[in-house]
């Protein structure tokens, strides 16, 4: 007969490696007992990396990689991420318009899919991150499951956002391989990429143990 957990509403005493004392790397995830790390400087015994109970400054590091990603969003948008010309004529496009003209030309699974990679999953990972990161910095204790699963499913659609980035490396390099036209990355691409990589950098830096430890700050007052 399972346990029931602590998201529905059940007190569950559990032990945390934090409070043995016992880390695990980042890099090899060898969980470390008390003792088998010098606490002046932790190392890993197995890989050498460094290691620590929790990220350090996750909270603030995640929030101001979220405020840089929200403020390079918006040039990302408005401005052009490539311009093609032929035959003399020249015609720039944004992610939006992009996205019309393939929903126009009867392209319209590539316009959905470019949709979802390029504009909901950097908008919704922001949103959720920020949600994550207030709601630790507030003490919200309730949900923590739910909380846990969501961050595992940003990490997973995060990869998925450089496709619009690809697409347009992909492009160029047929077109000029044709000798068609030319196609010319603009400075949207360039702030779209940096809303990508900012966005998974923020992924990284958040440390989702410390939902859990408000939780037990809750069972332990």
């Amino acid at each position: 007969m399972g346990t029931p957990g602590i998201g529905s509403g059940t007190k569950t005493l559990m032990t945390t490696a934090k409070q043995i004392g016992a880390i695990s790397c980042p890099t090899c995830h060898l969980l470390i007992e008390k003792g088998r790390y010098d606490p002046s400087y932790p190392m890993c015994p197995r890989c050498h990396a460094v290691i620590s109970s929790r990220k350090k400054n996750s909270l603030r590091r995640t929030f101001a990689l979220l405020v840089a990603a929200a403020i390079f969003y918006v040039p990302a948008n408005f401005y052009p991420i490539l311009t093609l010309i032929s035959f003399g004529e020249e015609k720039s496009e944004t992610i939006l318009s992009g996205i019309f003209t393939l929903f126009a030309t009867g392209q319209w699974v590539v316009a959905v899919v470019v949709f979802i990679a390029s504009v909901f999953v950097p908008i919704f990972k922001i949103i959720a991150l920020f949600y994550l990161v207030i709601s630790v910095h507030m003490n919200v204790k309730w949900r923590a499951v739910e909380r846990t699963k969501l961050y595992r499913f940003i990490e997973t659609i995060g990869r998925w956002s450089m496709i619009d980035v690809f697409m347009i490396s992909i492009l160029a390099a047929i077109v000029k391989l044709k000798a068609l036209a030319t196609v010319e990355p603009e400075v949207g691409a360039l702030a779209f990429a940096v809303v990508v990589i900012l966005t998974m950098l923020a992924a990284m830096t958040f440390d989702p143990r410390l939902i859990w430890d408000r939780l037990d700050q809750k069972k332990n007052g």
